[in-house]
């Protein structure tokens, strides 16, 4: 019990992680009810393109300065990825059934993350990404949070708020919400639904750059294949908290942080449970957790039961 204030800390900052991510997801099915598999690679694209920025930079660049361009460069990249799927990979598949842009999003996955192992130097083996340096903040005995994980904890809030006021207060927010919920009457209302569409993209994509760059501070490199774990994970966290709503997102993300931190702390010290404690079997009980919810809540966590969409 005296670890579990550290515990529960480390599991809010992973899944301040996954939802951020798992934004992406929800906002795309929210509007066009599209399950963008490839979400996971524009995760892992915007890390390159932040470490890309970050060796543009003059070497010795303080930290502090290098975060802010590679967080621009990060989404300017993982933006213009998203941005060119969604126009050339999903848009001609609209009106297609369901399970063409579904094999689509999975054949765009496997091609850019084999594009980035074939094409990008080095990127066959993890490459090295900037780390802070310092030590981790202490806040009492007992618990401490490093300087990565203060920077997700700090990040992921202020992203969730920015996201909401957009939502709610800015004219393209609430074309958003009338195209997440109807987008053949928004359209004869006037509303540019594919601009919309567009957006939602964009905005999922940028929240997966800022996340890789927290990634790779804390993890200190980058792989080529970190968006497909990652990635299955926020989509997991999505489902969880209610697909489709932006809120369920990050806090199907938290609970699924927790719960995987949990699970490696504690699960081994259950009687008759060692064998299956530690890390090795994280993912046992992180998907357990969605099994269980999917079983007794198919909605999820803040969803609503709502009938298909013709």
């Amino acid at each position: 019990m005296y670890e579990l204030p550290q515990q529960l800390a480390d599991g809010l900052a992973l899944g301040a992680l996954y939802g951020l991510i798992a934004i992406g997801y929800t906002m795309v099915y929210g509007i066009v009810q599209l399950i963008n598999f490839a979400h996971g690679e524009i995760f892992m694209i915007g890390g390159f393109g932040a470490l890309t920025t970050y060796t543009i930079l003059p070497s010795g660049t303080p930290l502090a300065i290098a975060i802010p361009v590679m967080l621009i460069g990060g989404a300017v990249v993982s933006v213009a990825v998203a941005m060119a799927a969604e126009r050339f990979a999903y848009r001609p598949l609209r009106g297609a059934p369901r399970l063409a842009p579904l094999i689509t999003a999975i054949g765009l996955s496997i091609v850019l993350q084999q594009l980035v192992w074939g094409f990008y130097p080095g990127a066959k083996k993890p490459i090295s990404f900037p780390e802070f340096k310092g030590d981790s903040f202490q806040i009492f005995e007992g618990l401490s949070i490093g300087r990565s994980d203060a920077f997700i904890l700090v990040a992921a809030p202020l992203c969730m708020l920015a996201l909401g006021l957009f939502v709610s207060k800015s004219r393209s927010g609430r074309a958003m919400q009338a195209t997440a919920q109807d987008p053949d009457t928004a359209k004869l209302m006037g509303i540019n639904t594919d601009r919309i569409i567009v957006m939602a993209f964009a905005i999922g994509a940028a929240f997966a750059a800022v996340a890789a760059v927290a990634e790779g501070l804390d993890k200190g490199q980058i792989r080529f294949e970190m968006g497909f774990l990652l990635g299955l994970k926020a989509f997991t966290a999505a489902v969880l908290g209610g697909i489709g709503n932006i809120y369920g997102a990050m806090i199907g993300g938290v609970v699924l942080g927790i719960a995987e931190t949990l699970s490696i702390a504690y699960v081994q010290h259950i009687p008759g449970m060692d064998q299956f404690g530690g890390g090795a079997w994280k993912d046992i009980w992180v998907f357990s957790l969605l099994i269980l919810v999917l079983l007794f809540r198919p909605q999820g966590l803040l969803g609503q039961r709502s009938a298909d969409r013709a």
